[in-house]
């Protein structure tokens, strides 16, 4: 059997530091104010400017990629599921009015590939450029035993900062406001198991393989500024959950979220996957985005100057898809 060695036992250290000198030039991309060098220390800085904030709250969100990663695989298609990695996480802090600073990775595998990693990392340090965030750490974990040869998994933290008099948490929500959706470019990162049970991996591998490996849309830029223009009174990320899940945390007692469906186009991709399944319209926007891929509350005499400012601005479409009224605190949705 010959001397044991941790390298013998699947683990190669020697690999994962000339991965780690090989990314430094990609993490120092995404430099932004408050980035500090200290890549391959034990811990990422930063450097945050206090200034513009009286009273400064911190912000954290974590996610990962989900069963999305699946496909990649099948595929050997890596550069994009890191965009969606920062996608999980940005897009949940901006929701709260808040700009994302940095953000953490965490790659793990049963053995290291050091052209699949990279490849994820490209995404990654895309998807931080998008949400104008600075990447200042990670792990890339080597788990033989735990993981099949060639899967891995994928985790993202990240942190962002809002003054607390900005905090959107929807307690300005009132009967009459309106609902402005905006366009997502797909699946996003949600629903994949489902997706699995409705598509063979053939399929999913083939013919789909684009449209489902499709990026999730980055709001931060677009929605950060909107916020500087327009009183906002609450912001949904429309991921895991779909509607009902997502826009309920938003709604104050005594008020109700009316969405009408029909009122923006489904993307081909949700009406293949509904037909293909069999799968009723509410479990569809229970589990899927449908096509819109954020939802923001603003008063109906902002919503049309929103709309008509994202479009001019960032090519963004959006719809007006629903109401605020009165009564018990739910979301509904008309037309399914």
């Amino acid at each position: 059997m010959g001397k044991l060695s941790y390298k013998k036992s699947g683990v190669d250290i020697d690999k994962a530091n000339i991965f780690v000198q090989r990314i430094k030039p990609l993490i120092r991309s995404t430099k932004r104010p408050g980035w500090v060098s200290n890549i391959g220390a034990f811990a990422g800085f930063f450097r945050p400017s206090m200034s513009a904030y009286k009273d400064p709250i911190i912000v954290a969100s974590t996610d990962g990629v989900g069963t999305k990663l699946m496909i990649a695989n099948w595929v050997g298609k890596h550069d994009t599921v890191g965009i969606d990695l920062v996608a999980m996480c940005v897009n949940d802090i901006v929701t709260c009015g808040a700009e994302p600073l940095f953000f953490l990775d965490y790659f793990a595998t049963g053995k290291l590939s050091s052209k699949v990693a990279y490849e994820v990392l490209k995404g990654i340090v895309k998807g931080c450029r998008f949400a104008n965030c600075s990447l200042i750490g990670g792990e890339t974990a080597e788990l033989p035993g735990m993981y099949r040869p060639g899967d891995y998994d994928l985790a993202g933290f990240s942190v962002g900062i809002v003054d607390r008099k900005g905090i959107i948490d929807g307690s300005k929500i009132r009967g009459g406001d309106l609902i402005l959706g905006i366009a997502s470019t797909g699946l996003h990162s949600n629903g994949y198991s489902l997706v699995r049970k409705v598509f063979s991996k053939k399929l999913l591998s083939t013919k789909l393989a684009e449209k489902a490996l499709k990026p999730t849309m980055i709001y931060v830029k677009p929605v950060l500024d909107l916020l500087k223009r327009f009183d906002i009174k609450g912001i949904a990320n429309i991921t895991g959950g779909g509607f009902h899940d997502n826009i309920i945390r938003l709604l104050p007692l005594g008020v109700r979220a009316v969405i009408y469906n029909g009122t923006w186009p489904i993307l081909p991709i949700f009406k293949l996957i509904k037909k293909k399944g069999l799968i009723e319209d509410s479990e569809m926007f229970k589990t899927f985005n449908m096509g819109i891929g954020m939802a923001l509350i603003l008063s109906r005499k902002e919503i049309l100057k929103a709309r008509d400012y994202l479009l001019k601005k960032y090519g963004l479409k959006s719809w007006v898809i629903g109401e605020i009224i009165g009564g018990r605190r739910k979301v509904e949705i008309l037309g399914c």
